[in-house]
């Protein structure tokens, strides 16, 4: 009973930082005060280093490793992508590339193997494709910052749907 219980928190818990970083994530996105932008963005990472972590431990114990292994370089992903937050977009930009290129390889670890419903598997592999490009052309040269348009501008919904299809999986592993 103990032990469900907690399962239980943590499934909460990882509900909660994958809706903090999908909601502060795309709220960051769009304000112009580079303050505001970088606590949306510091909140964001946190909340999904966070949720990486519990569903990382969650699927290994599963024995999902593949699964596991995506959302421990997710995780990893995230915390670069933290360590650029408080700069200016600019000067954000290597940590924003090694950041995406580590979500685009944990989508990837995540997403192919049949565990979630297929249109979020879906969203997750076109965002992990959209971010290895983002990640290619930044480490080729081209000028982007994370709020480039069209790239990486328009990946993140895709990423944001996948959270909540891991939101939807999470809620229904409980009832």
């Amino acid at each position: 009973m103990m032990v469900r219980a907690m399962k239980n928190s943590l499934n909460r818990l990882a509900c909660l930082g994958l809706a903090l970083g999908g909601i502060f994530g795309m709220a960051g996105s769009m304000v112009a005060a580079a303050n505001l932008r970088a606590a949306f963005w510091a909140l964001d990472a946190v909340g999904l280093v966070v949720a990486a972590s519990i569903l990382a431990l969650s699927y290994f114990r599963k024995g999902k490793d593949a699964i596991a292994a995506g959302f421990l370089v997710f995780a990893i992903g995230e915390g670069v992508m933290l360590s650029g937050t408080a700069s200016s977009l600019a000067a954000s930009v290597p940590a924003f590339a090694a950041g995406t290129a580590l979500w685009s390889a944990a989508l990837l670890l995540t997403c192919l193997p049949k565990e979630f419903v297929l249109w979020t598997r879906l969203a997750g592999i076109a965002a992990a494709i959209l971010f290895a490009i983002v990640a290619a052309e930044i480490f080729w040269g081209v000028a982007l910052t994370p709020l480039s348009r069209p790239l990486p501008f328009f990946g993140y919904p895709f990423l944001v749907l996948t959270f909540a299809g891991w939101i939807v999986t999470l809620l229904k592993d409980r009832s």
